[in-house]
């Protein structure tokens, strides 16, 4: 295949298996991924071209991550059977990831969910991105608030595990303190194992760029993006949750676990804000590559 590939930076030990080609939405306004990919799954006997492929040349893996966008969007019979060939495949295997959407875990069943944790799925990266609804809406998620926050609670509850991502910026300046506020309250809600928190940068193709470009979208300054993030952090109730945002795209790099770092985390941020080295006025300096 000839498609870009993507995933988490958590996958980078991982062996990548693209079973499918594209996103099966790809319209949110801020993502670049995969436009210009057509979106397909491919069939079983593409699929077990694949395996046999990665099976010759990846003897003794233990993790894998199946590409690309929502591959948890496929049917349940459909999951069943990839995580089922892979357990023949790989016999060393100890646990399978994908990326998630919040509707696309809704649609399954708790005992659906219950059999797919059985078959050694473990961990699903969903994109809550923010917990405004009308950040949400403005940025063309088509996802729920809601939606997201009771498939965060129904996986968890089958076994798997939660990480979560989170966009700050995405609200631009005019929804800087609500996009911060109640991202914080839907992630208290969720309560992920994961959280990172990545900025949100226009990438060129997509339509949060043309937005900026044009003046229409104005972006958080580079001292917003981290006063966004200690409001944020400022409101944060998590149980038992490792958080990171040492993503290329943040203005600093960060790793702490809740509850424990909070007071830490929130120190480090104000000292950072304090240091008076930031750009008030701009972005600052955007990442070459994310």
């Amino acid at each position: 295949m000839n498609n870009p590939l993507f995933r988490p930076p958590a996958e980078a030990d991982s062996l990548i298996l693209q079973v499918d080609q594209g996103c099966p939405y790809n319209r949110c306004t801020f993502c670049g991924m995969y436009r210009g990919v057509q979106y397909r799954r491919l069939d079983t006997t593409e699929i077990r071209r694949l395996l046999d492929g990665a099976a010759r040349h990846a003897a003794g893996v233990r993790r894998i991550f199946l590409a690309d966008g929502d591959v948890m969007r496929r049917p349940f019979a459909e999951l069943r059977a990839i995580l089922a060939e892979l357990a023949v495949r790989f016999s060393d295997l100890a646990r399978v990831n994908t990326y998630a959407t919040g509707s696309a875990i809704a649609a399954k069943t708790d005992g659906e969910l219950a059999e797919l944790r059985a078959l050694k799925l473990h961990t699903l990266y969903l994109g809550l991105e923010s917990g405004d609804a009308e950040t949400l809406r403005r940025v063309r998620k088509g996802e729920e608030i809601e939606t997201m926050i009771g498939a965060a609670a129904r996986a968890q509850a089958a076994g798997l595990r939660l990480s979560v991502m989170v966009l700050l910026g995405l609200g631009g300046r005019e929804r800087t303190r609500e996009h911060a506020a109640a991202t914080a309250d839907a992630l208290n809600r969720m309560q992920p194992r994961l959280l990172s928190a990545l900025r949100a940068i226009p990438v060129p193709g997509t339509e949060l760029y043309d937005d900026v470009r044009a003046g229409r979208f104005a972006q958080v300054s580079e001292r917003g993006a981290v006063e966004e993030l200690r409001l944020m952090v400022g409101r944060l109730e998590l149980t038992n949750t490792v958080f990171r945002a040492n993503h290329t795209s943040n203005v600093v790099p960060l790793e702490a676990r809740f509850p424990r770092d909070k007071a830490v985390l929130l120190e480090q941020l104000d000292a950072v804000l304090a240091a008076g080295g930031l750009d008030a006025a701009g972005p600052g300096p955007q990442p070459l590559w994310l």
